[in-house]
């Protein structure tokens, strides 16, 4: 073959020479493989606590090398927490990256100082507390002079989406103030300050007066 056979892909017999596959996987794993892509992608991580994943995520522990580099393809460094049964897919750019809204961060900064202070202060396992005692830290540790800031609606929302990246676990109640979170380890990898003073500086930003009214205007918005 010529060079410029070789060029043009084309074989001698003229006939279109066929590229290599770009993963060279039976049919059945290239389809598990593209689910654990799209699992990651649209929620970040694979739990192995939930009954319809649970066989994912067992194939993606014992493919852990196709997964990592299927997932760097795309921008995702994986890591497996084997302890929490649990797959995360790591944005590389940050065109991965969730957009929330300043109320969502918001939350999210609270759970994480939920978390952060019963594991490393207090020598807790596990993190738990109500949407009451939630509402009480986002008063008392980022905005203490804003009142009704969320709505039952919006904080419910909220919390589901946590839920949906494996960040905490959520059992709705009623009375909702009622309603359980569990904090998890997870939490730490997707807002990773390196200590409470990194936290304290970003969560300083939410006390201004501007910010606290573009949240309050939100709230009044979707009521």
């Amino acid at each position: 073959m010529s060079e410029a056979d070789e060029i043009s892909g084309f074989d001698i017999g003229g006939e279109e020479a066929s590229p290599p596959r770009l993963i060279a996987l039976g049919e059945q794993d290239r389809e598990r493989l593209g689910e654990a892509l799209q699992e990651l992608l649209s929620r970040g991580s694979i739990s192995g606590l939930e009954n319809a994943r649970t066989g994912l995520y067992h194939w993606c522990r014992q493919h852990a090398e196709w997964l990592k580099e299927a997932a760097a393809v795309v921008g995702l460094d994986i890591l497996q927490d084997h302890e929490e049964r649990l797959i995360q897919g790591l944005p590389r750019i940050s065109a991965l990256q969730l957009g929330l809204r300043q109320d969502a961060t918001l939350v999210w900064l609270a759970l994480w100082y939920a978390g952060d202070v019963r594991w490393r202060d207090d020598g807790q396992d596990q993190v738990f507390l109500s949407v009451e005692e939630l509402n009480a830290l986002l008063k008392d540790q980022l905005l203490p002079d804003a009142v009704g800031l969320f709505t039952r609606g919006r904080m419910r929302e909220i919390l589901r989406q946590a839920a949906r990246f494996n960040l905490i676990r959520f059992s709705p109640m009623e009375p909702f103030e009622d309603s359980g979170i569990e904090v998890l380890p997870a939490i730490r990898r997707v807002i990773p300050f390196r200590d409470l003073a990194a936290w304290m500086e970003a969560a300083s930003a939410f006390r201004q007066p501007d910010v606290v009214e573009e949240l309050e205007t939100v709230e009044e918005e979707t009521l």
